[in-house]
């Protein structure tokens, strides 16, 4: 598909990091759904938020709520015209700013960085400590016990260097925050006799993670050894400078 608004293999969260750090209300893509091979997602940043549209292939039509078009084409123009509405909070929402993509993206956390940097002139080291929204992950996973080695279900955040997680998505105190300027490595491991597992090895401890499917143990693994590459280039880039 040759349009400039259509990401192909872009994830749910990588369009929202790529909308939210360099988009403006109303900024617009279309990627693949996670789901269907019919199944099309559009996603739209309405101030502060990213909301993701369904939009279904018929064989014939596209189909976007009780609406059909004949192309993706005329859907996007119809709602340049007609407000979209947010299903949670009922934002009116139009389609102004496609977000092109005018680069290859060699992988989903990569792309964010080139994209970022291609729309401001600033480089990642630049903008990581700016960008709360680049690089940012949360979800379930289960974690083994440190003293104890059973496997609990924890909520975990990724913002920033750190890693936190908790009891559970509505609890407020985080159980531990895991500094990420102290781990040396992230990787799938096969010793643990579980599927979908990695781990984080960090000098007095290694832990050891699994998700519920391989998509979210690569996703989460992604975006935690680019996290990795980032703080490890900044420390270069300071040791350089302090060497001159």
């Amino acid at each position: 598909m040759s349009n400039r608004w259509y990401h192909d293999g872009l994830t749910r969260h990588a369009a929202e990091a790529l909308l939210l750090s360099n988009g403006s209300d109303g900024s617009y893509l279309l990627r693949k759904s996670n789901g269907k091979a019919a199944l099309f997602s559009l996603s739209v940043r309405a101030k502060d938020s990213v909301k993701h549209f369904h939009v279904e292939y018929t064989g014939y039509s596209y189909k976007f709520g009780f609406n059909e078009f004949p192309s993706l084409n005329e859907l996007i123009k119809h709602f340049a015209n007609q407000p979209l509405i947010g299903s949670e909070t009922g934002t009116l929402t139009v389609l102004k700013h496609p977000y092109p993509r005018k680069v290859e993206e060699p992988s989903i956390y990569e792309s964010v960085r080139v994209h970022t940097a291609m729309q401001t002139g600033k480089t990642e080291i630049d903008l990581v400590p700016n960008a709360p929204s680049l690089g940012t992950k949360e979800g379930y996973l289960t974690k083994q016990g440190g003293i104890v080695k059973n496997w609990k279900t924890r909520w975990f955040t990724l913002h920033r260097n750190e890693l936190k997680y908790y009891k559970d998505q509505t609890s407020t105190e985080p159980i531990r925050a895991l500094d990420l300027t102290e781990c040396s490595a992230v990787q799938f491991d096969y010793s643990q006799d579980k599927i979908n597992c990695f781990c984080l090895v960090f000098p007095l401890r290694t832990y050891y993670l699994y998700a519920k499917t391989g998509v979210e143990a690569d996703e989460w693994i992604k975006i935690l050894q680019w996290k990795l590459s980032q703080i490890r280039r900044q420390a270069r880039q300071r040791n350089s400078t302090f060497s001159l």
